[in-house]
């Protein structure tokens, strides 16, 4: 039996029961994630109404389901509100910056709601284990990063820190589906795949991280990540409910009759190259 009848096969065991253990229905999880979405959508209200400003940060393992869960918040919202940050390796002059200067760059004005795929805290994850950092360069972000977020805070911005925690075997096993879909070969990276042989080195970079830099003003969330549809609707949920949002009244337009069809007017566009109706 070839993997994808023995995740078939798993699939529809899980939905002929209602067994928490067993993965959430699509069916059910779209419902729960179009509530959600609905309150995303008064979240992005408020904030524009507001002027409030809000960072979310993403952090975890590779394959732990950070852009996943990011996409599901985006799905139904204004990108000029929802704004997501995935920054790619600094070039030559970012490096030669102030290190948190190129994510300060991106944070939000009065109205937006900033989502950092990955963020300044690249420097206490694979940069401290990759060795694309000096200690001296590691020790100095960890001795500052707390007084650095207080900062945030005290000018009026929202900081939310979420981890991601996926296991080792479904880090794994989700490789190796990346490694067999043509659609997720994109994904792919050396640097990705090698966080797999190293996974104890980031479990122990991971653990000094949160054990540095969870404080009382700004604390880490972390998220189990192995089921993914509930990962992605208790996050959504959580966020939710650490902003003060309320009910903004909007002023919804009605739909105007058309004007007349003016003399001599043609319906349709004059093209001579339609797209073929293949589908």
């Amino acid at each position: 039996m070839s993997r994808q009848d023995v995740m078939k096969t798993k699939r529809v065991a899980a939905e002929a029961t209602n067994d928490p253990a067993l993965p959430m229905k699509r069916k059910e999880f779209e419902s729960e994630l179009r509530q959600l979405q609905v309150e995303l959508v008064r979240l992005q209200t408020w904030v524009k109404a507001t002027g409030a400003r809000i960072i979310v940060v993403f952090e975890g393992r590779d394959t732990a389901g950070k852009g996943g869960v990011i996409s599901r918040i985006t799905q139904r919202v204004s990108p000029r509100v929802f704004r997501h940050v995935a920054l790619p390796a600094p070039t030559e002059r970012e490096k030669s910056q102030l290190y948190i200067q190129r994510y300060v760059a991106h944070f939000p004005a009065a109205g937006e709601i900033v989502l950092f795929d990955r963020s300044w805290y690249n420097r206490a994850g694979v940069e401290r284990v990759m060795g694309f950092c000096t200690e001296d360069e590691y020790e100095r972000f960890m001795r500052l990063v707390p007084s650095f977020e207080q900062e945030i805070v005290d000018n009026g911005i929202i900081l939310l820190k979420y981890f991601l925690d996926v296991g080792q075997d479904e880090q794994r096993r989700r490789f190796a589906d990346r490694i067999e879909d043509p659609v997720k070969h994109w994904k792919l990276s050396p640097m990705d795949t090698e966080s797999v042989r190293r996974w104890w080195d980031y479990t122990l970079a991971y653990q000094d991280m949160l054990r540095g830099t969870d404080t009382p003003i700004c604390p880490w969330h972390v998220v189990p990540s192995d089921d993914k549809r509930r990962a992605r609707l208790n996050l959504i949920a959580h966020l939710l409910s650490q902003v003060p949002y309320g009910k903004v009244k909007v002023e919804l337009p009605k739909v105007p009759k058309p004007d007349p069809r003016p003399k001599g007017a043609e319906d349709g566009l004059p093209a001579r190259n339609i797209v073929p109706a293949r589908y």
